[in-house]
């Protein structure tokens, strides 16, 4: 059975140069019915502030993958990278052992919009790495197109588990279908603009899970930017 969850259930911070939604639990936003799905730990929804972000900070064992919707984000990191993010860039970060690093928001004008995502890792204590790549709209544009995998499959950035990250820019009135596999689940987000699946009205920030078994039929009632997890359906 498809699970819906609304852009306006989801947790909230503020932090004056920081607007942040929180599809699972995260910092002081807590839920014990929405603690992830499958490997997925964490999305969060970020805008920030020209010339804000989050400084120099450490994490461990998590694979982060950001995917910026408007704007740059620049990323330094402790392990020599330094890079812009733009829409259409997709930026894994594997902290592994440990790994410091600060993300900006690269203008002084214009606020940039972002998610952060985090899934956790199949092996513990890796070697931190990184790695970014650009994904053109034709790419995107009214199809499932991967931009990440496990095995870096069709050019896609590689994550340290069994997972599959898909994006598509569909157009107004056009449709795209997907089927979670046996043992699989599925989570569809809608990144920007609004659609339908299976009759239910979908908005900015809607997200909605599926078992093996289910068919998500995606129509965009305008045009619309979404982000689809594969996974595996864990005991």
């Amino acid at each position: 059975m498809l699970k819906l969850r609304k852009s306006e259930e989801r947790g909230r911070g503020r932090h004056g140069w920081l607007e942040s939604r929180h599809s699972f639990s995260f910092a002081g936003y807590y839920d014990p019915s929405h603690m992830g799905v499958s490997h997925l730990r964490v999305i969060n929804e970020d805008r920030v502030a020209p010339g804000a972000g989050f400084p120099t900070h450490s994490h461990r064992d998590m694979e982060i993958v950001s995917y910026v919707l408007e704007g740059a984000l620049e990323h330094r990191d402790n392990m020599g990278n330094r890079a812009l993010i733009r829409p259409g860039e997709v930026q894994r970060m594997s902290a592994g052992t440990g790994v410091s690093h600060s993300e900006y928001n690269a203008s002084q004008i214009q606020p940039v919009h972002f998610l952060q995502i985090w899934i956790l890792p199949d092996t513990a204590g890796l070697t931190p790495g990184y790695e970014q790549r650009a994904y053109p709209a034709a790419e995107r544009s009214d199809r499932w197109r991967l931009v990440a995998s496990h095995d870096g499959r069709e050019g896609s950035v590689r994550v340290h588990q069994d997972v599959a990250l898909y994006a598509t820019l569909l157009a107004a009135g056009q449709r795209l279908d997907h089927a979670p596999g046996e043992g699989r689940v599925s989570y569809l987000f809608i990144a920007r603009g609004a659609g339908e699946l299976d009759g239910m009205a979908l908005a900015a920030g809607d997200a909605v899970e599926a078992d093996a078994g289910d068919a998500l039929r995606l129509t965009a009632g305008e045009d619309l930017e979404a982000l689809l997890f594969d996974l595996p359906r864990l005991v």
